[in-house]
């Protein structure tokens, strides 16, 4: 039986986390799906998902998909803020940025964080998603 995994799906744009989690679904992983609008919201969610399994009360986050733009905190300042945790769960999770800019600055800049696995255009597709969850989440 395959695993299921938690993705976070962090974007402002309410289309475009329509779109990607239809594909999540569409896929048929049977993942759990949860979106948050910024990185502030982001990072209470994953400090609080990181309180409740150290207590056994809530499964890891395994998969983030990270905008940049975004409003209060874009997705570089919340990879610095990520990076400050210091819960060594964090570093079994995987941030894929998920962005409509196709500049070669912001490539680079996110792939200099550890914990950016790779840096992806919008829309995330069923076979986007099929192929990451193939190779970061080989079945066994």
């Amino acid at each position: 039986m395959i695993k299921s995994r938690k993705i976070l799906l962090i974007d402002d744009d309410e289309n475009d986390n329509f779109i990607h989690q239809r594909a999540i679904r569409k896929a048929g992983s049977g993942d759990e799906v949860v979106i948050v609008t910024d990185g502030v919201l982001a990072m209470e969610y994953i400090t609080g998902q990181l309180e409740k399994e150290g207590s056994g009360g809530s499964p890891p986050i395994d998969v983030i998909f990270l905008d940049i733009n975004m409003p209060r905190m874009d997705g570089f300042e919340f990879l610095q803020e990520y990076g400050m945790l210091k819960d060594s769960r964090k570093s079994k999770t995987i941030i894929i940025m998920l962005s409509t800019s196709a500049s070669p600055k912001d490539m680079e800049k996110a792939l200099c964080f550890e914990y950016v696995v790779e840096y992806i255009y919008k829309p995330l597709t069923v076979e986007k998603f099929r192929e990451i969850i193939n190779k970061y989440f080989p079945n066994p």
